[in-house]
């Protein structure tokens, strides 16, 4: 798994650290795909980590056997369903 300056910088600015992540992998539900995303082929994942529900963006790069982290973040129920998994307005 690699971390992107990006994911680094949004991270440290929501106080999600990598260890909430690695230790929530077990538990990632792949809940949108971008297979066409500008650069790699990305997956949102919802993940509950101790209390904490947060949502990583990954891009999956194949050709260099490895997974990027692109961000994570808390989701919101503004923007979604009470799963907190389904996007408002989609079916």
């Amino acid at each position: 798994m690699r971390w992107t300056y990006h994911s680094d910088v949004r991270m440290l600015d929501r106080t999600i650290d990598r260890q909430t992540i690695i230790d929530s992998v077990d538990a990632f539900e792949i809940i949108e795909e971008y297979p066409d995303d500008k650069y790699l082929p990305s997956y949102l994942v919802y993940s509950r980590s101790r209390s904490l529900v947060i949502h990583v963006l990954f891009a999956a790069d194949v050709a260099g056997d490895n997974v990027r982290v692109v961000t994570a973040y808390s989701p919101n129920l503004v923007e979604l369903e009470s799963d907190m998994r389904t996007r408002r307005g989609t079916v």
